[in-house]
């Protein structure tokens, strides 16, 4: 096995994403911010399989020794100073996270329920806890809860699956589609820094991360048939909770239409 043979695998869960049909509900701002507004717990989560991978991959504790794979090394924190110290639209350096809150912010979204998620997760330094207690779909729930189960399982092959395979390099480009038909017209929108988020995303993943991040899987996996096998099911699982996802952001957007 390798990674032409992953991708062909996961084709079926590549095209239900592709196909899904989420993207033709996202018709007003109120549409944009519902899907925003779930969204970005997917921007946040993949913040940590990042770092997973840097503490595996790297020394990140003292004192230091170096590990046994220096181009491994240097791969995941190239990633890593791109994820989470990027140029903004105005020059400054933030996360890519940080970005999307603050381009959410500037469409006029809320980020309150995020936040409080997210403060909730540091009161009780315990992830699996604060996703039981939080009010989210319970796709969301079971979206994050495979991210971090995954993580918590620690192998490092399947992190990097997750990571590689399970977030569509496609879709950014169908957003920003989507956003630039928001911006025509609703031009007295801001969606310059979503825009710029999405664009920031199709451009690395396509020149640098995504080379990079395939590279690790053939890196890990080797000619070990087993970790190939697990990178095949894991991939497939994750893009699987990401349809998910899609599916309670589709649910979300209908039921704010018929409230309304």
């Amino acid at each position: 096995m390798n990674i032409a043979s992953i991708n062909n695998s996961i084709q079926t869960q590549k095209q239900q994403l592709l196909q899904h049909p989420l993207y033709e509900k996202v018709q007003t701002l109120e549409d944009l911010h519902c899907f925003l507004e779930s969204h970005v717990y997917a921007v946040w989560d993949f913040m940590s399989l990042l770092k997973a991978l840097q503490s595996k991959l790297t020394c990140t504790t003292t004192p230091w020794f170096a590990t046994s794979n220096s181009e491994m090394r240097y791969l995941i924190n190239e990633i890593v100073v791109a994820e989470e110290s990027d140029l903004t639209l105005d020059g400054k350096r933030q996360s890519h996270f940080e970005m999307y809150l603050d381009a959410m912010r500037a469409s006029g979204a809320n980020t309150d329920e995020i936040e409080s998620f997210i403060a909730n997760v540091f009161s009780l330094q315990n992830i699996f806890v604060a996703i039981k207690q939080s009010q989210l779909h319970p796709n969301i729930k079971a979206f994050l809860d495979f991210t971090f189960k995954t993580i918590e399982e620690g192998k490092t092959h399947k992190i990097a699956a997750a990571f590689t395979f399970g977030r569509e390099d496609l879709i950014p480009v169908m957003f920003t589609e989507i956003l630039r038909n928001f911006e025509q017209n609703l031009p007295e929108t801001d969606l310059k820094k979503l825009i710029y988020y999405f664009e920031r995303h199709i451009e690395l993943d396509a020149d640098e991360h995504g080379p990079m991040a395939m590279q690790m899987i053939s890196e890990l996996c080797g000619n070990d048939a087993v970790k190939w096998q697990e990178v095949e099911e894991t991939s497939i699982l994750a893009l699987e909770k990401r349809i998910g996802l899609w599916d309670a952001i589709e649910e979300r957007i209908i039921m704010h239409v018929a409230m309304a």
